[in-house]
Formats: C-alpha cells, structure tokens, sequence
C-alpha cells in the first residue's frame, strides 16, 4: 500500500503542467506510514493565484480517509484557510463516516518514501500571541504555551507560579520542555504558530513535537495562528 500511495503521487504530478508539482514537507521519521481507503486533496504553490494557493479537491469522498498534500513553501497565513475549509466541507457532509480521518502528507527521509500526520482533531484559532498569552496569566494555571516563531526563535511561556519564558531552538525544544516537566506535575502545552512560518518548518515542528511520551504531557488540540 506504502508503493502505492507513493506511486500515485508521483503519476498525478507528472500527469499535469510543471508548475502543478508539490514538494511535500520532509519529516526525519513518520510514526504514520501507512493508510487504507482514501482520496487525495492538493494544495499546490501557483504564483499566478492572489494567495500563491490552488486547491485540487475533486476527488475527495467524505466517507474515506483524506490525504491533505501541501506545497512546503506555502505559508500557515496562506494555509490555514483552506485547511479549515476542508475540516468543515468533511464535518457538514451529509455521508460521514465517524472512522475517517484528516493527514498531512509528508516525505519521510528515513524510509524515502510517504508519511504521515493526523490532524483529525486540531482545531485552528487564529489570535494574537498576546491575547493568549493574557488569558494564560489571568487565572492560576499549570500550563505551558510554546510560540513557534523561526526555528531558531521559540518562546516557551510557562504559568506555574509566576510568568517565565524560557528561549529555545527546534534542535532544543523537547530537551527544555521536559527540563520544566521535571519541576511540576500534570501539565498541558499549548501551541502557538507566527502566521508567517512555513508549512515546512510546522510539520517539522509537529513532527518533533511527536516524540514526546511523557505522562504527565498533554497538547491542547487548539492550535493558534498568531500575527
């Protein structure tokens, strides 16, 4: 099944102009390697379209497990709409099936082939970090908010006692997040992306973000888009 997706793919890329090719984001290793039953939908990288977006869905079927294929250099600002068009095209479809669900599709570099990342239950809020930031600091809470910025920039606010923003890279992000696990019980991580970040750099971010295991973790499927 793994050859197949792949096959058909690369088969729909070449059956159409050059400018309809996508580079898929890469992802070191997919937890998610293979999926039975789906339909494909296609976010290409057009220059000519007033957003640098062109959505291919007409093959979608409700009912089926839907591969989202991006363009990597595609913006989240330039995304995230239709993402969202497409989560709810599937939620008001008159045949549902309560098994289905929503992945990204990526390249996965370790096996060179196609992988994987459900993002069946996300829910995408678009709100100024600050904003976030504030209902945080409000009320007493355990909770951590994780603004990706660059992958060099990532701003990690935690609100166990008092405010404290701890800077970090990608290449550090889990080590400092656990560091701050180890001082405090149940915590739950909530994420924060800067518009302007590519659909590459956010599924190497999720991607990273994955390998978390630890109990006393939970991650919000509240996702904002912040400017």
């Amino acid at each position: 099944m793994k050859q197949l997706l792949a096959l058909g793919l690369f088969v729909f890329m070449l059956s159409c102009e050059q400018k309809k090719v996508i580079h898929l984001p890469e992802i070191s290793h997919s937890k998610i390697t293979e999926i039975h039953d789906v339909s494909p939908a296609y976010l290409f990288y057009d220059e000519t379209k007033p957003d640098r977006v062109e959505l291919n869905r007409k093959n979608l079927i409700s009912t089926t497990n839907w591969l989202v294929n991006i363009d990597k250099r595609l913006t989240l600002k330039q995304v995230i709409p239709h993402i969202t068009f497409l989560q709810d095209k599937k939620a008001n479809s008159a045949h549902k099936n309560k098994q289905a669900k929503n992945y990204f599709t990526c390249h996965d570099i370790s096996r060179s082939n196609l992988g994987f990342i459900d993002f069946t239950s996300i829910i995408y809020k678009e709100k100024k970090i600050v904003n976030v930031l504030a209902d945080m600091a409000s009320k007493p809470t355990n909770e951590l908010v994780v603004h990706f910025i660059s992958p060099d920039d990532i701003k990690i606010n935690s609100f166990f006692e008092e405010p404290h923003v701890t800077h970090s890279s990608s290449s550090k992000l889990n080590q400092n997040i656990l560091a701050l696990l180890n001082k405090n019980s149940r915590v739950t991580m909530n994420l924060c992306f800067y518009e302007n970040l590519s659909f590459e750099d956010y599924i190497a971010f999720k991607s990273e973000l994955s390998k978390l295991t630890k109990d006393a973790l939970s991650i919000s499927q509240k996702e904002f888009i912040s400017n």
